[in-house]
């Protein structure tokens, strides 16, 4: 009887150190669980980032690259037409906007790989070198068709060009939405740098 109480005794007291080990190894796991996470939700963020600018990027590029329009002038008898590659500053739009969103598409893979392994950095790092390169690149695009659909809006009278807007309205609908969407994706490429630097402070 006395062998079998020091047996129970000796398994109780196994059983109180296993239950003390298993506590003390999740405490750890509940320690460390809020910085990877924290870094997860940051990857994950920056991932759906780059997917909208991806649409906003390569919508604003097909936009503007497929706008054109004709219309006959019954004045003059004569049929006009406008095309984005008539002004050089809408073909560096759609090459800039298409250049980014090309980057954007082949980051997704990487940005995966972030959310999955919050340790890498060095991919990180060349990933927001990269992405700020295209913030100024997309804002430089966006910038100069600004300017030229501004032009094609209200014209320029103290150099005598008239508003073109007003025979060309399809056209002008058209390159004025391109220019939505490449600012939309200008202020997500802004956020993905934003989130990318915030992600590296906490390595």
């Amino acid at each position: 009887m006395e062998e079998e109480k020091h047996i129970e005794e000796k398994q109780i007291e196994e059983k109180q150190i296993e239950a003390g080990e298993s506590s003390t190894s999740s405490r750890k796991v509940i320690n460390l669980e809020p910085k990877v996470v924290i870094k997860k939700g940051i990857s994950t963020i920056g991932f759906f980032l780059r997917l909208f600018a991806v649409f906003g990027t390569i919508g604003s590029a097909l936009a503007m690259g497929t706008t054109h329009e004709s219309v006959v002038s019954f004045t003059q008898l004569i049929l006009l037409k406008a095309k984005y590659s008539d002004l050089p500053t809408l073909m560096f739009f759609v090459v800039a906007n298409a250049v980014a969103g090309g980057y954007l598409i082949l980051s997704l893979p990487v940005s995966i790989f972030h959310i999955i392994s919050s340790k890498a950095k060095t991919s990180r790092i060349i990933l927001l070198v990269i992405d700020t390169v295209m913030v100024a690149l997309v804002s430089s695009g966006a910038s100069a068709a600004t300017a030229t659909v501004y032009l094609a809006h209200e014209g320029n009278t103290t150099a005598n060009w008239p508003p073109i807007c007003q025979q060309f309205d399809g056209f002008c609908k058209r390159i004025s939405g391109s220019l939505i969407g490449s600012f939309c994706a200008l202020i997500f490429l802004m956020l993905i740098v934003i989130s990318s630097a915030i992600s590296l402070s906490r390595h």
